[in-house]
């Protein structure tokens, strides 16, 4: 069994990471009801004994002692880390692996980038070590942050790059929350573009997430609810509502809501990598199956149940249907129609009681529909992984490198453009040792190679599928 390490940077990214660690171990606890530190378990979670200091408590087999996180959570303000560590999930990280200041990035990528990233790197680098250490069999590196404030966006990409040079073997798996045009942080169309650079060349897979469509998602479950469709309810306590019990007011987005549903995504993702299947997928399969040219590496994700285990009471999909919501706008994670844009590949991982012959006849029932890349026509990939989220019979991850999401990309170029067309807001980047102008028109361009990359791949759309000769075989 392979390990995986979780990089939490910048507030966002941690309050997503500390849901996907409460909803992991709910998970784990609903399968392994003997409190065994199993192979499942140590995907994700150390078992250390903490009455042995240092790093000699660490136990390999046996009863679960103490379950640490394999994560390092960064922030430069001290705020989110702080209320995890004072919070239910307090023990399940190792003090060792935290990495706080108190100034914060202001906003401001370069400063997140060039500042923090210099002055920690060291620092960073020890901890990754650490964490490596630890397992004996490290796959992936999981980085989860956002794009449009300082920390996420500049020091979580400056991590991808110290990890390509210290562990180029290791895949990077970036889970990035895209920021909607009504941001309420001026300079994030800035922060996003800089950032989206650094995506483009050191990362393996990213997995772009919009911030309005999870706020749509959960507005549609408030919508659910209130009309009381098919015996629909909020259950007490659950992460949709807040801590008073009611259901949250729309004036301040529900982020704890829409943080849970990126947990569910990753919980879904690595499914396969901490329970047994009969059909199991490994992350380095996604990259490898998902990623035909390097640079094409952003896949679309869709999820169906979209709420989790405990949240809210809705009758479960039929499993037909759960296969064509997958395919719906309505389950996209970011705004985004791959229906009627053009697959380079697909992944099915689905979870539950399942059958293979479920997914293949699913498959054989969409396909006409989908339109695929000529020289790819079979690309799918699937797996199959027998234990379902806590609360469902069963759920479905589709995950597509589709160039739908070339509309994500040029809104955010010209969300850029607009702001720099004016020079607003630039010195407060300029003024940032080791910052240029030359990084924005970079930035640009690399963005608008990517754009162009994908409208060559949609130029192929109306093409016909080449049906290829085959070798004669002379008997």
């Amino acid at each position: 069994m392979t390990q995986s390490v979780v990089i939490q940077v910048g507030q966002c990214g941690n309050q997503i990471g500390c849901c996907f660690w409460d909803l992991a171990l709910r998970e784990h606890a609903a399968v392994n009801q003997k409190a065994i530190y199993d192979e499942a378990i140590s995907s994700f979670f150390r078992n250390v004994d903490t009455r042995v200091v240092g790093d000699g408590g660490s136990i390999s087999k046996g009863k679960i002692c103490s379950l640490k996180a394999r994560a390092v959570l960064i922030d430069m303000e001290e705020g989110v880390v702080n209320e995890i560590l004072q919070g239910p999930l307090r023990d399940v990280f190792d003090s060792k692996q935290l990495i706080t200041d108190i100034s914060g990035s202001g906003n401001n990528w370069a400063v997140g980038h060039k500042v923090f990233g210099s002055l920690y790197q060291e620092q960073i680098l020890e901890k990754l070590r650490k964490s490596a250490e630890h397992c004996d069999c490290l796959q992936c590196f999981f980085i989860i942050h956002s794009m449009g404030g300082g920390t996420g966006s500049g020091l979580g990409t400056f991590l991808l790059k110290v990890l390509e040079d210290e562990f180029p073997e290791v895949y990077r798996f970036v889970a990035s929350i895209y920021p909607s045009g009504e941001d309420d942080v001026i300079t994030s169309p800035y922060n996003s573009m800089l950032a989206m650079k650094e995506l483009n060349e050191h990362a393996d897979c990213v997995l772009p997430i919009d911030n309005q469509s999870l706020f749509d998602i959960i507005s549609k479950i408030d919508l659910m609810v209130n009309s009381g469709k098919l015996g629909t309810a909020i259950k007490p306590k659950s992460l949709v509502t807040s801590s008073a019990g009611a259901f949250k007011k729309r004036q301040e987005k529900p982020f704890d809501a829409m943080n849970n549903i990126v947990a569910n995504l990753l919980l879904n993702l690595t499914s396969s990598a901490r329970f047994e299947g009969s059909l199991n997928m490994d992350l380095n399969e996604i990259s490898m199956n998902l990623v035909p040219f390097p640079q094409l590496h952003y896949l679309v994700s869709s999820l169906t149940p979209l709420y989790t285990l405990a949240d809210v009471n809705i009758p479960s999909r039929r499993l037909d249907q759960m296969f064509s919501d997958a395919f719906s706008k309505d389950h996209q994670l970011i705004r985004a129609d791959p229906k009627h844009s053009l697959y380079l590949a697909c992944a099915l991982m689905v979870r539950g009681n399942v059958q293979i012959s479920d997914l293949r006849r699913n498959i054989e029932r969409l396909k006409p529909a989908l339109r695929f890349v000529s020289w790819n026509q079979e690309g799918w990939k699937t797996s199959l992984c027998s234990v379902p989220p806590v609360g469902h019979s069963h759920s479905l991850l589709a995950l597509a490198n589709n160039t739908c999401v070339k509309p994500t990309f040029i809104e955010l170029r010209e969300r850029f453009t607009r702001l720099y067309r004016k020079r607003a807001h630039l010195h407060h980047y300029l003024q940032i040792e080791g910052m240029e102008e030359s990084c924005f028109t970079e930035a640009l361009s690399s963005l608008s190679a990517l754009i162009q990359e994908y409208n060559q791949l949609d130029a192929t759309k109306s093409m016909p599928a080449e049906e290829l000769p085959r070798l004669s075989v002379a008997v």
